[in-house]
């Protein structure tokens, strides 16, 4: 019986497109994984080594190194290579650096022909999305950034720590910027599908040492805890996109926290950010709009503006094809 074979590029061969590759080996996501890198070699040296994984996992997943040019007929593209932010520097100082390399990137791929999914995890990640959204001119259901998808997991691990408990048992989202301006929708973070509002509001002394701003606080940080002590955070954003990619390819329509372009959602037009969506084979096929709490709401409209303000001045003129 002959079967579509899920193939996948991963352009960045650094931490985190290797730290990706080895999430989908192991988790059996994609048939082929196609390593791009500016530097071929290194391409290939993370393909040969991702490829002596398949022995010890329960299927096979051919790894290969490739070219912009071979991505014609891949099914989803993951951009990881970008600018990485100097000491000092937050995601948002590299943005005319990260403005380069993507169009560098994305040209090529798009002059290949390829009509797949692009999902996207190069900082500032929002911003990257909508570059590629409008370089490209695809649809925006199939530009996809990997946004508050960590941000989010890193809140369930917080609480999970706080409550002692599982922290898939967690439900909640970091929404907005995937960067200093987001924030934690408390209104809709639930445990056990208990608002976990109304746990603190019948349990006080039991949980009086319980500071919701600690908590959305180190959610925030978490990504420069890391990235200041060993210079990159690639297992958890790598085990995210891997989770994204899953529920393109197996049409899961699992519910991710994403970098979406907004069309009036939440009242936003013409700007990418974090927010729940459902992923399918189609890419992004909804996304959720919660309804918050003014502050909440406040607080997304004023990321959203930040994230806009720095869109100024980008030129991004769609690229020609062939």
């Amino acid at each position: 019986m002959n079967r579509k074979r899920r193939r996948v590029a991963i352009v960045g061969s650094g931490m985190v497109g290797s730290s990706c590759a080895y999430s989908m080996i192991n988790q059996s996501i994609c048939d082929e994984i196609m390593m791009i890198d500016r530097t071929y070699d290194r391409a290939l040296a993370q393909a040969l080594d991702l490829s002596h994984c398949i022995d010890f996992t329960h299927t096979r997943t051919t790894v290969y190194a490739g070219t912009y040019a071979d991505c014609s007929d891949v099914d989803v593209v993951i951009l990881t290579a970008g600018a990485n932010p100097k000491p000092g520097q937050n995601r948002m100082d590299v943005l005319a650096e990260a403005a380069e390399i993507t169009r560098q990137i994305v040209t090529p791929i798009v002059e290949s022909g390829f009509n797949g999914i692009f999902i996207t995890a190069a900082n500032p990640v929002d911003i990257v999305t909508y570059m590629i959204w409008k370089l490209t001119g695809f649809p925006r259901h199939r530009v996809i950034g990997s946004g508050t998808s960590i941000d989010s997991s890193r809140l369930k691990t917080l609480l999970s720590d706080v409550f002692s408990i599982d922290p898939r048992s967690v439900s909640g989202y970091a929404l907005g910027e995937h960067g200093e301006s987001q924030f934690v929708a408390w209104s809709h973070v639930t445990i056990g599908g208990k608002p976990i509002l109304d746990i603190l509001a019948q349990h006080q002394e039991r949980f009086k040492h319980v500071d919701l701003n600690d908590i959305a606080r180190k959610t925030k940080d978490a990504g420069w805890e890391i990235f200041t002590r060993k210079g990159s955070t690639h297992f958890g954003i790598g085990s995210a996109i891997a989770h994204i990619t899953r529920s393109v390819l197996n049409d899961e329509h699992k519910i991710i926290a994403v970098s979406a372009i907004l069309d009036g959602e939440y009242g936003q037009y013409g700007v990418c950010a974090g927010v729940p969506a459902i992923i399918s084979s189609d890419g992004i096929q909804e996304l959720l709009e919660l309804k918050l709490n003014e502050d909440e709401q406040e607080r997304f409209h004023t990321s959203c503006d930040l994230i806009r303000r720095n869109l100024e001045g980008l030129e991004l003129e769609p690229i020609q094809q062939g």
